[in-house]
């Protein structure tokens, strides 16, 4: 699927692709509407308002933002978070990718729309600065990755070539985005969400597991080069 000669750069999404989005979609469409219900005593048609207006700011800066809902709804969002920590984990194989990556010769870069705050939650739980060069947030560059500006910004901050470079994200948005920038190398991810069925991207390939990446399918080895 992937020839791995002509890879310096691999840019990799963190929620959805090397993190279960079973977390996020629990949170922000369940545990956090019903919790600001219980917060701030109100009906339960309040939890149904609640959903459409965090729907309706998908794909900004305002959608990724802790400190703006945090705001918006006055409760701690991170704090609500910390309830549900114990949902936050790694897809399948992606640990034995980054193991994999780590052994070889490509710069990995995570490039997320989490915000800082979301990153000091879920980076010490599951240990994945362990295995990054860099990490570039939308919150540092001012702009989602839905938007040209935070590709511009990610080169000037992490130069890569664009005909060399990988990118991997669950989002079919930020993939079309990736690709009007110029990244030749995308591919997108089935299941996101271990709970959800497999989703559809008609115009690009997902995977189902990282192995399918890997020189023979098989996680730790590299082939020749």
């Amino acid at each position: 699927m992937i020839d791995w000669r002509e890879i310096d750069t691999v840019l990799l999404d963190m929620d959805g692709t090397l993190l279960d989005l079973h977390f996020d979609s629990h949170f922000w469409l369940e545990h956090l509407p019903k919790r600001y219900v219980e917060l701030h005593q109100l009906d339960a048609a309040s939890q149904e308002a609640l959903r459409a207006r965090i729907i309706g700011e998908q794909g900004t800066l305002n959608w990724y933002s802790l400190a703006y809902w945090s705001r918006e709804l006055g409760v701690d969002i991170v704090a609500l978070k910390r309830e549900v920590q114990h949902l936050i984990g790694l897809r399948s194989d992606a640990l034995d990718f980054l193991t994999w990556l780590k052994q070889g010769h490509p710069r990995v870069i995570l490039a997320t729309n989490a915000d800082r705050a979301s990153l000091a939650l879920k980076l010490p739980l599951t240990g994945l600065e362990n295995y990054l060069d860099a990490i570039i947030s939308s919150e540092d560059v001012g702009a989602a990755k839905e938007e040209q500006a935070f590709w511009f910004a990610l080169q000037e901050r992490e130069p890569f070539d664009s005909a060399r470079t990988l990118f991997i994200d669950d989002n079919a948005r930020v993939l079309e985005s990736a690709r009007e920038f110029g990244i030749k190398h995308l591919l997108g991810i089935k299941q996101p969400n271990s709970q959800r069925p497999e989703k559809e991207l008609q115009e690009f390939i997902a995977l189902d597991r990282f192995a399918q990446l890997l020189p023979d399918n098989l996680p730790g080895q590299r082939g020749e080069r």
